[in-house]
């Protein structure tokens, strides 16, 4: 019997909502005045953190969370693997009576030692190098899980080596955030705001999921070990009828989901939106914005919950960006935006963007910034799983490209012919109804094929892995803008006419840069064809797109302070080490699932068959059982190029093997090599499963898995 969580928010979510976390009110509660406003000048303007501070904050914090039914801390990080991180220590301290009391130091709260060498460095640690350091990310609260262990504190943190290098995603996201801070406060001044003190880049990630019954998963090897299933031939049906995105949900799956925002609410995550996706089986959250280094830890917290909630209710949850073959997969759509701290949205065009100089401005950087450096955001969205995904007719290709709708593009269209003077109306739509109102008309449509979409005073960078962390894609876009904005402040900085100067600016993007806007089809041949003769990149492997990050454009980095050149060399290792790794477990599991369990059951269906041939001739010599006799044949046709290709799979695993120590070089063979034979096995798997009897099948269906349940 499957035990379920009690999930009752008490009908009370304005109370439950942020139960769970030490945030500005809480602050404000416990701390005393002068310590509370020194914190808050380092989380609202960057002020440096006042180390004096620290112990005031850590005993306040050690209260509630003990008040609370905690019991534990942990520095929660996110190092390269994908994951976060976490070691727990209880608040107990000896006493000399034998007894204990409960203490949490400021030193404690702002610096952590864990293992650094046992975490991916890319050459940045050796083994016998295993010095890192954990420090106290204020920006991002602290905040209460509750699990089988009890009630722990989690204090988000930054993850560092010895030697200072970032070790993590967190510490190159907050470089990123104020890299973009400091060049976008430099073009306010420009236009006379003087009150904002910081710039913030902010987030809302659209997390697609899929949940198949516990049970099922529990027998595929494949999606135990690796995420995606490395067999499974096509169901009868699939999401050709289009009944699943937006249906009913069912009973369980909200049950799940009930679950999953009350969990999520407590730990002041906004979960806003739920939904059936398009494939059977799939399903998507979405919440409300919020600062990119909180989204970003949000993101983490909801993949980590998804994944242990859908265990208490007997399902599991799939994270990887193509879990099923022939069905949609799954993606994080990145809606990024920037504001001032005053509450000023920087890409809102307001109702006559033609003359809203501003906000062209923001917007001609952003689109200069995808146009120049597009192959660095590409890299940004690259892994294994998404190579299944980019490019097919469910996500957007691997070509960055940028849709505007009509109303900007016109405008765009107007600056490159030197000026734009008219803003094209929505209107109203009639749907032709007396009952139903008359709706507001956009201004523009959306288009759901381009990976990189302005989407009223956002855009949604489409292409993120649903299984990946968001801090790379926004630590390149706002490193990307943050270079843009500098070269643009540093001519008006200079201008002896500073209107002059901006309307040269904006001709030069709208001339120069029109090549990344495109507002078709971004799923059509045509689009492919069109943006070679633009001269856009068009990346179609995570081997390809990993050298972008050492090339020549990558230099942004290290101008303004994000990575440095051996923090990307390191993470250009880890990336190609990630993908040999990832897809020589694949091919081992592949070969496993091939000789333990497919193969054993084909060949014992085979004997099957053949026993019944013999046992109908001897009973009746004139009957006829071709149809048995071409079944059989069939089977051992299929049965025999099938053990060919392990043995293929097999040799070709070796000669990979003994590439490791070039990582380009052997990364490229698991990609030219090795992938491209297990797609040829899982060719002759896929037919075996539809010849082979059901009841003999050693593996749940595609019908099994995302039908019945």
């Amino acid at each position: 019997m499957v035990m379920k969580k009690n999930c009752s928010s008490d009908g009370n979510i304005t109370t439950l909502f942020g139960s769970n976390v030490f945030n500005d009110a809480v602050m404000k509660e416990r701390l005393p005045k002068s310590t509370y406003k020194a914190l808050k000048k380092t989380i609202d303007e960057g002020a440096p953190l006042d180390p004096s501070i620290a112990d005031i904050v850590a005993n306040a914090m050690k209260d509630w969370a003990i008040e609370k039914g905690a019991t534990h801390f942990t520095h929660w990080f996110q190092p390269m693997t994908g994951v976060t991180a976490e070691k727990h220590d209880s608040f107990i301290s000896p006493t000399p009576d034998g007894k204990v009391i409960m203490e949490f130091s400021g030193k404690e709260l702002i610096k952590g030692e864990p293992d650094a060498s046992s975490f991916p460095s890319g050459g940045l640690r050796a083994t016998f190098e295993a010095r890192g350091y954990t420090a106290w990310d204020c920006t991002s609260p602290a905040f209460l899980k509750e699990d089988a262990a009890g009630v722990t504190l989690f204090i988000p943190t930054a993850f560092c080596s010895y030697t200072g290098e970032a070790l993590d995603q967190k510490t190159p996201l907050l470089r990123s955030m104020e890299a973009l801070s400091k060049q976008a406060i430099r073009i306010l001044r420009l236009f006379g705001n003087t009150t904002a003190k910081t710039v913030i880049s902010t987030v809302g990630p659209e997390q697609e999921y899929f949940l198949i019954d516990k049970a099922f998963y529990e027998k595929r090897k494949d999606l135990v070990l690796t995420g995606r299933t490395l067999f499974g031939s096509k169901p009868p049906k699939g999401q050709e009828l289009e009944d699943h995105y937006f249906g009913s949900i069912k009973e369980r799956i909200s049950e799940y989901m009930k679950e999953l925002d009350t969990e999520l609410w407590k730990l002041g995550v906004t979960a806003k939106t739920k939904h059936n996706e398009v494939a059977p089986a799939q399903y998507e959250l979405a919440p409300i914005f919020a600062t990119t280094n909180v989204a970003t830890d949000h993101n983490q917290l909801t993949m980590d919950l998804m994944r242990k909630i859908a265990a208490r209710h007997g399902l599991t949850c799939l994270l990887h960006e193509k879990p099923f073959a022939g069905v949609n997969g799954s993606g994080k759509h990145n809606n990024w935006s920037i504001a001032a701290d005053d509450g000023d949205n920087l890409l809102s065009p307001g109702s006559t963007p033609h003359d809203n100089t501003r906000f062209l401005l923001f917007l001609c950087a952003v689109i200069k910034a995808v146009d120049e450096y597009a192959e660095l955001l590409r890299v940004s969205a690259a892994n294994p799983g998404n190579d299944h995904r980019l490019g097919a007719n469910e996500a957007p290709p691997a070509i960055i490209s940028m849709f505007l709708g009509d109303q900007l593009t016109d405008i765009m269209d107007q600056l490159s012919n030197g000026g734009a003077t008219s803003s094209k109306e929505g209107g109203i739509l009639e749907i032709g109804v007396s009952t139903l109102p008359p709706l507001p008309k956009d201004s523009t449509d959306r288009n759901r094929t381009s990976p990189f979409a302005f989407t009223g005073n956002k855009f949604e960078f489409r292409m993120v892995a649903s299984s990946a962390s968001i801090a790379l894609p926004n630590i390149v876009l706002n490193t990307i803008v943050a270079e843009v904005l500098s070269q643009i402040a540093d001519r008006l900085e200079g201008a002896a006419d500073f209107n002059g100067e901006i309307k040269k600016i904006l001709k030069e993007v709208a001339v120069n840069n029109k090549r990344i806007i495109f507002n078709g089809n971004g799923y059509s041949d045509e689009w492919v064809a069109e943006a070679e003769k633009r001269g856009l990149p068009n990346i179609k492997s995570t081997v390809a797109a990993i050298s972008a990050l050492i090339s020549e454009k990558a230099k942004i980095f290290e101008k303004h302070g994000v990575l440095s050149h051996k923090e990307l060399e390191s993470r250009y290792e880890i990336a190609l080490e990630g993908y040999i790794k990832q897809i020589n477990i694949e091919a081992l599991t592949m070969l496993d699932m091939a000789k333990r369990q497919i193969l054993p059951a084909s060949i014992d269906y085979s004997t099957v068959l053949a026993s019944n041939i013999n046992t109908i001739k001897k009973a009746l010599p004139a009957a006829d059982v071709s149809a048995q006799e071409g079944l059989l044949k069939e089977l051992t046709d299929t049965i025999g190029s099938f053990n060919k290709y392990i043995a293929v799979l097999e040799k070709t695993v070796e000669e990979a093997q003994e590439l490791e120590g070039d990582t380009l070089k052997a990364a490229k063979f698991y990609r030219d090599g090795v992938f491209k034979d297990m797609g040829v096995l899982r060719t002759y798997g896929d037919k075996l499963e539809t010849i082979v009897d059901s009841k003999l099948w050693p593996l749940p269906t595609y019908s099994d898995m995302l039908f019945l349940f």
